[in-house]
Formats: structure tokens, C-alpha cells, sequence
């Protein structure tokens, strides 16, 4: 891919100081991410994935390395900047959907909108598109209490992708559904990344799922080691 990557790390190191000392999770970590790509993260618990998300999300300060988001060195921004570009540039899906109880599928994906200062009908109107291409037009005005766990999580992965954002990170997103729901979850967001030309990088246990990645890189004693992806098509 010639694309300039939205998503770039050199360099990345990560230490934790434990009871038992100090515990180097990431080593000098090196990572590129284009547009409309799907790259697949891998390794045991551990092995740093979380760790490597939350700084390319610019959610931890890692030790050295430089993060670049669409051209943007991260390393010298400001605690306001880093939650100005995340709000504005990037989407998070985590394992469990943290869907607010109390709103409608078409709210919780708005939500986003609505804390950027959107109106309400754009936001809403943003949610009902993204819901209807994940395939959710019956579940528009359902809460979170009346939709099944792969529903839920289509409507994580909609709302964070409502804000239009460059680059998506996502960490073990079908890690609680059974594996017919996982791999229609994760259709829904690699079709989603493609159509929308996001930059994913997916942390997975899942080695089925792993296969349908353009690239998968696996965390072996603090270092990135890209591993050859098998082609499946849907």
C-alpha cells in the first residue's frame, strides 16, 4: 500500500514497576496502519496488546517511542490536545460494550456527536445510518436490555465509529460472544473499515478471526513478529 499510514509507532517501550520489579511488556515496537486496513494483533494475555492499544490511542504515555496519527507526532501534545484527537480522530471497541442502559441503540451511538457539540438530529441521524449498515433497522429505538450480545456490540462498534474517526482500535471485540456472533461482529466491522476507509488495529485471541486480517503481527517478548495471514473470503 502506498497510502501514508494513519497510524505509525517507532520505538514503542512500555514498563510497568511491580511487586516483583519492573516488567518490560513492550520492547521497541515498530507498527504501520493504512487506511481501509485490518491489522490483526496478537498474543497471550500479557504480552502487552492492551498496553500497545491504549498508547497508539493515546490513552498511556509510553516510555519512548513516537506515535504519529495522520501525520501528527503525538509525542509533544498537551493532556487537552491527546483528548481533542481522540474524541475527533479515533473510535474504541472493547470486549464488553459499555452501552448506557438507559438509551436507545440510535442514543448510544449518537452519544459521541452529541459530547462533540452536534445536534441532536445529525447525531441521530449518523446512528440510524451506521445501525441500518450493521444490519440494526428493526433495533433503532431498543435499549441495550433488549438486544442480544452481538447486537450490542454492533452498537459499540457503530458508535465508535459515529465521529467519523481516522483510525479504530479495538480490543478483544468479540472476545465475549460465541463464535457464530463473533464472526458476524466482525464481518460487520471489517466491512464497515473498508467502506469507510478507517485504519483498524483488532488485538484478538481469536486465530479464526486472525485469518481474515491483511495483516496480523504477534507480541513475543516485547516485540512485534508479523506473521503470515491466511486469505478467507465471506
Amino acid at each position: 500500500m502506498s497510502e501514508r499510514p494513519v497510524l505509525s509507532i517507532r520505538g514503542l517501550r512500555r514498563t510497568y514497576v511491580t511487586g516483583a520489579g519492573r516488567l518490560e511488556v513492550l520492547k521497541g515496537c515498530d507498527l504501520d496502519v493504512r487506511p481501509g486496513e485490518v491489522v490483526g494483533l496478537i498474543g497471550p494475555s500479557g504480552s502487552g496488546k492492551s498496553s500497545l492499544l491504549h498508547a497508539a490511542g493515546l490513552l498511556e504515555h509510553p516510555d519512548e517511542g513516537v506515535i504519529t496519527i495522520d501525520g501528527q507526532n503525538c509525542s509533544d501534545l498537551s493532556e487537552r490536545q491527546r483528548t481533542r484527537l481522540r474524541l475527533a480522530g479515533i473510535g474504541f471497541v472493547y470486549q464488553f460494550h459499555h452501552l448506557l442502559p438507559e438509551f436507545t441503540a440510535v442514543e448510544n451511538v449518537g452519544l459521541p456527536l452529541r459530547i462533540a457539540g452536534r445536534p441532536r438530529a445529525e447525531s441521530e441521524a449518523r446512528g440510524r445510518e451506521l445501525l441500518v449498515t450493521l444490519g440494526l433497522s428493526e433495533r433503532l429505538e431498543h435499549q441495550p436490555s433488549q438486544m442480544s450480545g452481538g447486537e450490542q456490540q454492533r452498537v459499540a462498534i457503530a458508535r465508535a465509529l459515529a465521529n467519523r474517526p481516522r483510525l479504530l482500535l479495538a480490543d478483544e471485540p468479540t472476545g465475549n460472544l460465541d463464535p457464530n456472533n463473533s464472526r458476524a461482529v466482525f464481518q460487520a466491522l471489517h466491512d464497515l473499515v473498508r467502506q469507510q476507509g478507517v485504519a483498524a488495529l483488532v488485538a484478538t485471541h481469536n486465530m479464526e478471526l486472525a485469518g481474515y486480517m491483511d495483516r496480523v503481527f504477534a507480541l513475543k517478548d516485547g516485540h512485534l513478529e508479523e506473521r503470515p495471514a491466511e486469505s478467507h473470503a465471506y
